[in-house]
């Protein structure tokens, strides 16, 4: 039988990464990337951007802010309303995923103290549901970019072929964190049963012995 504290600790390494990978994920600006080559193009700003999910961070060292919940709805267009829309559901998915990560990891331990099967399987079901949380973030994110795009090569056809998009770092360590929420779920789950089997045994050995 698999020993119980190397499960517990191989799921609070894993859930602790998974959060430690969340929050840099969340806090840097390489979600999605633009780079720009145009020819015969003698300007001195650089026309490559680079985006998270709170900035855009263009060449000169310039940066603005996405305005998520400041934008004015009315100025906007259909299409634009609906993008901002989805971007306001990822930048509050995401950190919610971030802060419940938190009570997760501290349930866990808990759990894990009092080798209760009951509390442990909560812990893995608690985790798991993070995991979605991250899931429909990243899922929503990658679909609010994609039609970003579109509506882009929709206004300026011209200008694709001097561009090159691309989701970078930023969104693997997400999908990284996820996966790890996953694991963490399933390690608990082991250590679950295998706390219940421990409790099947002792109580097998105790009446036998009597």
């Amino acid at each position: 039988m698999m020993r119980y504290g190397l499960v517990v600790l191989s799921a609070g390494f894993t859930g602790l990464l998974s959060f430690s990978l969340l929050a840099v994920a969340i806090g840097t600006d390489y979600w999605y990337i633009i780079d720009v080559n145009k020819p015969n193009y003698t300007g001195s700003d650089d026309l490559s951007s680079h985006s998270g999910l709170w900035r855009i961070n263009g060449g000169a060292n310039m940066s603005s802010v996405i305005p998520s919940f400041t934008a004015n709805m009315s100025s906007l267009s259909e299409v634009e309303r609906h993008l901002l829309s989805l971007h306001r559901v990822v930048v509050i998915m995401l950190p919610l995923s971030l802060v419940l990560l938190v009570f997760g990891w501290i349930f866990g331990l808990v759990s894990s103290l009092a080798c209760s099967p009951n509390l442990l399987a909560g812990s893995a079901s608690y985790f798991l549901l993070c995991s979605l949380f991250t899931l429909a973030g990243v899922s929503i994110y990658i679909k609010y970019s994609n039609q970003a795009m579109e509506e882009f090569q929709r206004m300026s056809p011209e200008n694709l072929a001097y561009v090159d998009v691309s989701f970078g770092w930023s969104l693997v360590t997400a999908w990284l964190s996820y996966s790890l929420e996953v694991v963490t779920g399933l390690l608990l789950m082991l250590a679950a049963r295998i706390t219940q089997m421990k409790g099947h045994y002792d109580s097998g050995v105790a009446i036998a012995m009597l």
